[in-house]
Parts: C-alpha cells; structure tokens; sequence
C-alpha cells in the first residue's frame, strides 16, 4: 500500500508539472497512441478536470467510484468521434474551463449528488473534452489510436483522483476538498488568463 503523504505528493507534483494545453483545434501532433496518451498530461485544464473527476467519485464512495469515470471516458470518445465528424459544439474552449471550476467546485464543496446527477454533468464535460480532441485530429489518419491512448492516460488520472480521495478517507475529507478548492481556483486562473 502507498503510504497517503507519497500519494498525495505525486498527485500534487502531477498536477504543478503541467505545461498549458496546446492540444486544441489542430495543435500538435493527434495521429498516435503516445500523442494520445501524453495529451492529458500536458495541460493543466485537463488534468486538473480528470483528477477532480476521480476525487469527487471518491467523496461519493460506492458505485460512483467507477461509474462517474467510465461515464467520463464513454462520453468522451463520443465527443472525439463528433469531432472527428466536423459536427460542431458550441462553447466547447469555454466549457473545458468552466468544467474545471464547476469540477472543482463540486469536490471543495462535497456536493452529494445522485449518481444519475452526477454522470449527467461529468457527461457534459467529457463530451466537451472529447470534441475538443476528435477536432485535432487530421483528416489522414483514423485518430484511433491517439484515442485510445487519450482514453487510458485519461483513466490513469481518474485513478490518481480516486487513489487521493480514498487515501485521505473520511477523517480527512477536509484536505480532498480543499484539494478541489484548488481545482476551481485553477481554472479561474485559466480563464482569465493568469495560470
């Protein structure tokens, strides 16, 4: 078992080590498994969202913890595939930073919610996230694989965010939310432009 105070260490050295997103509408390269899977690790309004994701289905406990992350990931590749299509989304910049907030938020503030409640609004956020990513990729190639390895690293974070919030158990649900305090605050940065 990996001793909370590492856990948490990682989780926080994960998150500081982000570079910005440079990963929507047609920037970098979208056509591989590893690009795939580095993307979310590249910017911080991702892994910040996917990480939130994870605690909050950890605040929730039961059939949340892998509900709201599959939720996530299916809505997601639903997305990516309307990106891919050219079907257009409004809001879609502005709505990955709102996730993050509203994410955030969610979390710092333990909202219990149903689990139906809660996969309707993680169901909303990924399908933003998806058809940010399904835009990036180029005509000539399926986008398949960069897919796949978005929808395991996007997993891996989910992880990391339910790794925290059931390391920090009960008696430090305090430290989760501030945790998501944290989250929201980042995407406040975001959006104006300060992070």
């Amino acid at each position: 078992m990996i001793p909370v105070k590492r856990l948490c260490l990682s989780a926080i050295l994960l998150v500081a080590a982000a570079m910005p997103a440079y990963a929507h509408v047609g920037i970098g390269t979208t056509s591989s498994a590893m690009a795939g899977f580095t993307h979310p690790l590249s910017g911080l309004d991702h892994m910040t969202a996917m990480l939130a994701v994870g605690l909050w289905a950890a605040l929730k406990g039961g059939k949340a913890i892998w509900v709201w992350p599959a939720a996530f990931v299916g809505v997601m590749l639903g997305g990516a595939a309307l990106g891919m299509a050219y079907v257009p989304l409004p809001f879609v910049e502005p709505g990955i930073l709102a996730s993050v907030v509203a994410l955030g938020l969610l979390v710092a503030l333990a909202v219990d919610l149903p689990v139906s409640a809660g996969v309707a609004i993680i169901g909303l956020f990924a399908l933003l996230h998806g058809h940010a990513h399904g835009t990036d990729v180029p005509e000539n190639a399926g986008g398949l694989e960069y897919m796949a390895g978005f929808a395991v690293a996007t997993v891996l974070l989910h992880a990391v965010g339910i790794a925290v919030g059931l390391g920090l158990g009960m008696r430090s649900r305090g430290v989760a939310r501030i945790t998501g305090a944290a989250c929201a605050a980042i995407g406040i940065g975001l959006a104006f432009g300060v992070v």
